[in-house]
């Protein structure tokens, strides 16, 4: 098994030549970025979440652990990691996937 960090992505926001963003229009965008991260050049490291495809951006001063997935060996968003604490089932976004191209090829057979 690699380093989980093999499912990394990164995130880069150069606003040095711009008078950049403002906070308050941050606050529109999903997936949540820091204060000041609009202005000059922001950098961060993603994970995207294997259960709903949600792209997280990974906050340096976080202290508590995040939620993974050891039967699909990924990293999940914190929504995802709730709902495999409950079921203890793991869906990856894949299997739905898959699981919706076998029911909508069932439905054209019969129709």
């Amino acid at each position: 098994m690699g380093s989980l960090r093999r499912h990394e992505g990164y995130l880069l926001i150069d606003n040095r030549e711009s008078p950049g963003v403002s906070d308050a229009m941050l606050h529109t965008v999903w997936p949540p970025l820091p204060p000041g991260a609009g202005c000059g050049m922001f950098e961060a490291p993603t994970i995207t979440c294997s259960h709903c495809q949600r792209v997280v951006i990974l906050n340096p001063l976080r202290t508590r652990d995040r939620a993974y997935c050891p039967k699909c060996d990924h990293y999940l968003c914190d929504a995802c990691g709730v709902v495999l604490i409950q079921s203890g089932t793991c869906r990856p976004f894949a299997q739905i996937i898959d699981e919706a191209m076998e029911k909508a090829v069932k439905g054209a057979d019969n129709g």
